[in-house]
């Protein structure tokens, strides 16, 4: 079907005409490593300048050009004398892009060309070239050739069920000798020099010839891979068989006592421990346990230990070291070809780099922690580091890990003891300095085994891992040349001395844009290629992506994101299993018709001004949030009502606000009386989730002097704050991706404290230049902005207070005047 199509978009482009001396100008494309016959239909595959160049320009102008190989495919710069004199005249089909800088385009053969003057180099080889017509054939010699080519093919795919079945019988099918010397010419595997050859013969006899000798060379050699497997498989029958009788053999001396199986074993641990290449001490400790395997009968308990405890010394790397790849540029390229953004943390990477490369000796490896939300890519990056550097990469997850011995090992005195997961994992990677990823760091437990975190001191110490002594081997074991990286989604649980040991790297959550971008360069052609989807060309609308996005995730990172993309490939998989229509593009209608109604609703703020209800900025695992705040104030005795399942901090942060409105009263023409005559009462909807932080202390201030002012207060306004009882206002954390939840929410004014304007430089300039952000230092300058004016005709309390008192003197004068 692909080969149809593209037939039809290559009929509407025509030959080259030729001039008044015979000869074609076209512009010319190097070929790197490859040939391409007339009438045959092949891809080109480049990023060299010069053809892209040429490639640009003939579908611009719905030209021809020349493709001609190269004599040297590892040549970038190509010259016209590094390109063999003929070629083919192709015609081309639309260009697509494969990679950063590489480019595809389908090519049909036309016709030979041998190139006669050159005639322009830049920006790309044109040539002036004179068409080579082929030599017919005789009836004669088709009616020799043609035949034994047909049945030599019909061999060859016998023989090497590699080719193509589809091909094979378009070949069959050929009646044309020129044809198909040109056709089998290009499905043979054959050298460049030899398919050159091939494509310069000009008589279509002498070409038949050629085929028909060199597919008999390739029958010939198939059939010898074919007889010399088939006595392979015979040796390995017969070794099979000798084993199986060897070890009857073995046995039947084992019942006759006939030799010494445990002096074998003792012999083979001597030769493990001599290739071992063990550091002197490490060579003494190991042959010390020998010698005290030799002087145990075979049957002793402790026999399996020492066994045991020998396996696992020498299995270890201890000058096993794979050699790492310095090259900068190369890390850059492999760091940015799997993921998208983290500028920081691939600068940290390089700068390592960089530095091993000119001080190796001196240099300590450093100790990685990357904190962020769940799906941004922190173990991933691992890999990628791993990749970059040219090492092993090896993982241990340490969430619910609550025993040190996980850690440290076990004493050999318990049974069925081992080395804990860092020796076991360092066996593994075979090699003393792979990239050694400790995920999820915050999720260490601890309990009456004791405390894994502290016995990652030594492992997480610089200064100390050098030595690290195992409970198990019970010898020391250099983890200094190993590259550490820790990854956690909050540095709350980690204990202060170990997170003193951890060079921090945050990962914030992903904008919006940022995560368009990764879903277009990483998630959708991935799951494209595997769902099988690739030739469907199906297109996701941008419409359709932040749907997914803002209606059917909820992540700081791209995780959820990727499942759902993956769950509308596989509704247009089965789509096309059962033969239905398929869309070309997702737009929105198609993404809920696919992954049905959204599973969160756009958090959007409230659209009027309302007393008592102030939107507030906070930060979670998965990112950042807004937050409705709502105080009233309801006749009672002066308590303070707090729900909403609000953390200490976040309370004391609501008993401060307070403490600043009454401290205020008078400022704001609230009497005193309130206070004692009034309920206030504080809530935080979503009860179901914990709230906690001193960063919602100026919302809250807000709040309770809009309900005791009743004032209302601007609802395109949110903030974040942390406020003191004389009412200034402190840094908070979490500033990027508060920020991008009040974008997300549709606010255009924020409010942060005057300490965070440094925090600016970590969010995109777009999400900066889109909002309005002010900096304030002190509550009186977020009420001027907040705050609209009182109410023209005075307070509902104070109307209330005075009916209250006009209507007990009124009831005091009629009681006087009925006792007069």
């Amino acid at each position: 079907m692909a080969n149809q199509v593209s037939a039809h978009e290559f009929q509407k482009i025509t030959n080259a005409e030729p001039d008044q001396d015979g000869l074609i100008e076209c512009a010319v494309v190097p070929l790197r490593g490859l040939v391409i016959f007339p009438n045959v239909i092949s891809p080109i595959s480049t990023r060299n300048p010069k053809a892209l160049s040429a490639i640009q320009s003939a579908l611009h102008q719905r030209h021809t050009v020349i493709g001609v190989a190269q004599r040297d495919p590892s040549i970038n710069d190509v010259q016209p004398k590094d390109l063999y004199e003929i070629g083919t005249e192709l015609a081309l089909s639309r260009i697509i892009r494969t990679g950063d800088d590489s480019r595809s385009v389908l090519a049909q053969g036309r016709r030979r060309v041998e190139i006669v003057e050159v005639i322009q180099q830049t920006p790309h080889i044109v040539v002036r070239a004179r068409p080579l017509a082929d030599t017919r054939v005789n009836d004669h010699s088709r009616n020799e050739f043609m035949p034994r080519v047909l049945h030599l093919v019909q061999r060859l795919a016998e023989l090497n069920p590699a080719l193509p079945e589809d091909v094979i019988d378009h070949i069959l099918d050929v009646d044309d000798p020129e044809l198909l010397s040109d056709f089998v010419s290009s499905a043979l595997m054959l050298p460049l020099e030899e398919r050159q050859g091939l494509l310069e013969i000009r008589s279509a006899q002498e070409r038949l010839q050629q085929v028909a000798d060199l597919l008999s060379h390739e029958i010939n050699v198939l059939e010898l891979r074919d007889e010399i497997n088939s006595q392979v498989q015979q040796e390995m029958d017969r070794s099979q068989r000798e084993m199986y009788l060897r070890e009857q053999m073995r046995v039947i001396q084992s019942e006759l006592g006939e030799n010494d199986i445990f002096q074998q074993e003792i012999n083979e641990v001597r030769e493990q421990i001599f290739k071992a290449k063990l550091p002197q001490d490490i060579h003494e400790k190991a042959m010390k346990e020998l010698s005290r395997l030799l002087m145990m009968p075979p049957m002793a308990p402790e026999v399996g230990i020492i066994r045991t405890y020998l396996d696992w010394l020498v299995g270890l790397p201890w000058s096993n070291q794979s050699e790492d790849n310095l090259d900068v540029i190369h890390a850059q390229k492999v760091l940015d070809a799997d993921h998208y953004g983290l500028p920081k943390v691939k600068d940290r990477i390089l700068e390592y780099i960089a530095v091993r490369k000119l001080a190796a000796s001196k240099m300590k490896s450093p100790i990685l922690c990357f904190v962020g939300p769940p799906g941004v890519g922190k173990t991933s990056l691992g890999k990628s580091i791993a990749r970059a550097l040219g090492r092993e990469f090896i993982r241990v997850s340490l969430g619910g890990v609550r025993d040190e011995a996980e850690i440290r090992g076990h004493r050999r005195t318990y049974i069925g003891a081992m080395p804990g997961r860092i020796l076991q994992t360092m066996r593994r990677a075979g090699t003393t300095n792979p990239v050694f990823i400790l995920d999820e760091i915050d999720k260490l437990g601890m309990d009456f085994r004791g405390d894994p975190a502290s016995a990652l001191l030594e492992v997480l110490d610089p200064e100390q891992n050098n030595a690290f002594s195992d409970h198990y081997l019970e010898v020391p074991y250099d983890l200094s040349k190993v590259l550490f990286i820790t990854t956690a989604n909050d540095l709350d649980p980690v204990p202060p001395a170990l997170l003193d040991r951890l060079e921090i790297i945050e990962f914030s959550g992903y904008t919006d844009e940022e995560k368009l971008a990764i879903s277009r360069k990483f998630l959708i052609p991935n799951q494209l290629e595997a769902h099988g989807l690739l030739e469907s060309k199906i297109r996701f609308e941008t419409t359709a992506l932040r749907s997914i996005i803002r209606e059917y995730t909820y992540e700081g990172g791209v995780r959820n994101l990727n499942r759902e993309i993956a769950n509308v490939c596989r509704k247009i998989a089965r789509l096309i299993a059962e033969d239905k229509p398929i869309p070309n593009s997702i737009n929105r209608k198609k993404v809920v018709e696919f992954l049905g109604p959204p599973l969160f609703t756009n958090r959007l703020a409230h659209k009027h001004d309302t007393v008592g209800l102030v939107t507030g900025l906070v930060w979670t695992y998965d990112g950042g949030d807004i937050s409705m705040i709502e105080v009233s104030v309801l006749p009672g005795k002066g308590n303070l009502l707090m729900t909403g399942q609000l953390g200490e901090v976040m309370q004391e942060s609501a008993q401060a606000a307070l403490s600043y409105m009454r401290s205020r009263a008078n400022d704001f023409d609230v009497p005193s009386d309130d206070f004692e005559n009034y309920d206030v009462h504080i809530h935080l909807p979503e009860g179901a989730i914990p709230k906690e932080g001193p960063s919602a202390g100026i919302t809250l201030a807000v709040a309770i002097i809009s309900a005791f002012t009743e004032r209302k207060v601007r609802s395109n306004y949110a903030m974040t704050g942390e406020i003191t009882l004389r009412g200034k206002i402190l840094a908070v954390g979490g500033v990027k991706e508060k920020v991008l939840a009040a974008r997300r929410a549709g606010i255009k004014n924020v409010l942060l404290p005057s300490e965070n304007k440094k925090d600016l430089i970590d969010i995109p300039a777009e999400v900066v230049e889109d909002l309005n952000i002010a900096f304030v230092s002190d509550m009186q300058q977020v009420i001027d902005r907040v705050l609209l004016s009182p109410p023209p005709e005075g307070r509902k309390r104070d109307k209330e207070r005075q009916e209250e008192e006009k209507d007990e003197k009124n009831g005091e004068n009629l009681e006087t005047a009925s006792k007069e």
